[in-house]
């Protein structure tokens, strides 16, 4: 299978795609203004007290900013322009920060219509004058697709070792393994961790709710009574914000519409796997990419949304999946206002269902620290094979030592974005001293 992606990985739009992007933006910002969703997981526990007036709008937003801002021009723009498919931190993470500012409902929409004009119309502005330099540090970082969907098939085995010790981490890797070397050599055009990650996550599932099953079973032999409280603080609060959400409910289907419909385009991905499968056109593998990253996602969006009242701007990201198999944007507009619709009236259901499961909910908390250990590793390594492509060993000394440098810094830049951001810096570095005639760019 080819990891690599034609040169000069191009963000044109037609005007359909730019009008849906910009609409989106509007949209998923006057949410954000409404404290009814955001897409960082980070800041949405921090909308109760805004949600309730305990804080103020400004010290929000500059929470969401702070949060978010790393992640937008590290990770995000970089992604974007190296794939030439959008990516959520590009377009939902300042769309987040933007509505929580706006001071009127009227506003927000506006910024938020604003900043889809700019991603629709700056991006490849910057991307033509980006492959038009001496050094293309962008097509350079297409490096980054071979580790990024290699070692992120991984995730599953960590996640297992993690939870269930070695033994079965081992088994994990063994049958990880074999299923990507059989794929490799029966399905040359197929992704090769497709089959592996599903085994995988099946695997972590089927461990985590068979532990489950035989506490309870204890438990039951032993006697041992559940306890419902019926004042309960906590499920007071997660059933008021279920029905606050349910009260938006035409809302939120508009919103899951808007969401499928862009992944349906094919020129938005969910993820850093995701958004370099989508541009080689390999959907299906994409699709399945992003359905086995929801297994880690779901118990944590669900149990922060009825903690804090506010909800997961791209859901419980089925809609990604979903959206890249349709077959034309009006069923994927159905069949996401559906797929949210279903999402917001089986929260309150999701939370208690998630209360019965320890071991499942704790599979997620290793799912999603498992995805980011093998995502870290992976973009890092990239990044240096793509410092590496633009500027031999002085591109790895750039790059490398600017990653170093934030690490030694505290991480002004957070660690997922340090590396891509040190690519970009150390291109646009490399380009400056070749026009003081101090570098030769690499050719090839």
């Amino acid at each position: 299978m080819s990891t690599t992606l034609a040169a000069g990985a191009g963000l044109d739009f037609t005007l359909a795609q730019q009008l849906t992007v910009i609409a989106l933006c509007a949209l998923t910002a006057y949410i954000s203004h409404m404290a009814l969703a955001v897409f960082n997981d980070g800041v949405r526990p921090f909308m109760l007290d805004f949600i309730q007036g305990r804080t103020t709008r400004s010290a929000t937003t500059a929470v969401s900013f702070g949060l978010s801002a790393g992640f937008i021009f590290g990770l995000g723009a970089p992604m974007a322009l190296s794939t030439g498919v959008l990516n959520p931190w590009l377009v939902f993470l300042p769309t987040d920060i933007l509505g929580i500012l706006a001071p009127k409902k009227w506003l927000a929409p506006i910024l938020g219509g604003a900043w889809g004009a700019v991603v629709v119309f700056g991006l490849n502005g910057a991307n033509n004058v980006a492959h038009d330099l001496p050094v293309d540090f962008l097509t350079a970082m297409q490096q980054m697709s071979t580790p990024i969907l290699f070692l992120f098939s991984l995730f599953p085995v960590l996640a297992i070792t993690k939870q269930f010790g070695r033994r079965w981490g081992g088994v994990a890797g063994v049958l990880e393994l074999a299923l990507v070397v059989m794929t490799m050599k029966l399905w040359p055009n197929m992704f090769a961790g497709a089959l592996a990650m599903a085994a995988g996550v099946l695997m972590l599932i089927g461990l985590a709710v068979s532990k489950d099953v035989r506490q309870r079973r204890a438990d039951r032999a032993a006697n041992v009574e559940e306890v419902v409280l019926e004042d309960d603080p906590m499920a007071s609060l997660f059933s008021a914000s279920a029905a606050r959400l349910r009260r938006y409910l035409p809302l939120f289907m508009v919103l899951g519409a808007g969401v499928c419909v862009l992944a349906q385009m094919h020129i938005f991905g969910g993820g850093e796997a995701t958004s370099f499968l989508i541009a080689k056109g390999q959907y299906s593998e994409a699709a399945q990419v992003d359905f086995y990253r929801v297994f880690g996602f779901i118990p944590l969006i669900a149990t922060t949304a009825l903690a804090s009242g506010a909800y997961g701007i791209a859901g419980f990201t089925l809609v990604y999946p979903i959206g890249y198999l349709m077959p034309n944007p009006f069923l994927a507009a159905v069949v996401g206002a559906l797929v949210f619709a279903v999402e917001v009236l089986a929260l309150s259901w999701i939370g208690r269902v998630l209360g019965k499961l320890p071991s499942v909910r704790d599979s997620s908390e290793h799912l999603r620290s498992a995805i980011g250990d093998t995502l870290q590793l992976a973009i890092l390594f990239g990044s240096l094979m793509a410092a590496n492509a633009m500027g031999g060993g002085l591109g790895i000394l750039v790059v490398g030592g600017l990653y170093l440098l934030n690490e030694a810094m505290g991480r002004p830049v957070v660690k997922m974005a340090a590396a891509p951001a040190a690519v970009i810096v150390g291109g646009i570095l490399l380009n400056l001293l070749y026009w003081l005639d101090l570098f030769t760019p690499i050719k090839g």
